[in-house]
């Protein structure tokens, strides 16, 4: 039976990928990856790395699929659904043409399949209908939110609170919750918590987690908010784009 892989890689370090994503990567007889551009090759470019430095096969490599346009002018999630069906249509073409009868295909995915990454939403509509689907495993990855973690040298949570991850566009729409819940934020190309200022939140913020780039920032929110924003237009300005993740937390509260 055909099989599809998605393997979680971590994000930029070849560190990151683990033993069971090593063992995934050796079972695969094709990789696809969605080429963003010039802008975004070296994404596809560390993916490459990682097949140079695990694969023992060197007869397989990235197959390139285009990256169909999103819809801007739609509401935001009728232009996801109608992209992710035009990726959808690409793949299940793709899929058929390079993996074999009883054969395996695999995309490296960036972080983990499971957080914030439209891989798996993908993957199962290409293969909905097919007589011959093949069947999906997931490897779980290092994600830029344990990262950030590791590198402020913090726990995610207060005691016995709970953790919201959450997006750029969700915070600037619903505000920060409730007091003792610490906020992990992503896909924020705006930096919505310049919106958040006065409130006393402290900031752990990270951007190209993992590469040789990585930069870190912490502190009070309204003190470090200027260094972030010139970080990030820096990191951009060399990369055409850039992947950040923060954690937002209110000053702690006495525990009654």
């Amino acid at each position: 039976m055909r099989r599809i892989l998605l393997i979680g890689i971590g994000t930029g370090d070849p560190a990151f990928v683990t033993m069971q994503a090593v063992t995934a990567i050796n079972a695969a007889d094709a990789f696809f990856v969605f080429d963003k551009g010039d802008d975004k090759a070296e994404l596809i470019a560390v993916r490459q790395a990682i097949l140079d430095r695990y694969a023992t096969r060197k007869d397989v490599s990235l197959i390139a699929i285009g990256n169909p346009p999103r819809e801007t002018n739609a509401r935001y999630l009728e232009g996801v659904d109608a992209w992710h069906e035009a990726r959808a249509v690409l793949l299940r073409e793709a899929f058929h043409r390079h993996v074999p009868a009883d054969g395996c295909g695999a995309f490296l995915v960036w972080g983990d399949p499971a957080i914030y990454d439209s891989t798996l939403r993908v993957v199962t509509r290409a293969l909905a209908g097919m007589d011959d689907a093949p069947e999906i495993e997931i490897v779980p990855g290092i994600s830029s939110i344990q990262i950030l973690a590791a590198r402020h040298r913090i726990g995610l949570n207060d005691i016995g609170e709970p953790i919201l991850v959450t997006t750029g566009r969700q915070l600037r729409e619903q505000g920060m919750p409730a007091p003792g819940v610490s906020v992990v934020v992503m896909l924020d190309g705006e930096l919505a918590c310049r919106e958040l200022l006065g409130q006393g939140l402290t900031i752990y913020w990270g951007a190209a987690l993992g590469g040789p780039d990585e930069r870190l920032i912490a502190g009070a929110l309204d003190d470090v908010i200027g260094d972030i924003v010139e970080a990030r237009a820096k990191l951009r300005k060399q990369y055409g784009w850039v992947m950040d993740t923060y954690l937002l937390r209110r000053p702690a509260e006495p525990k009654t």
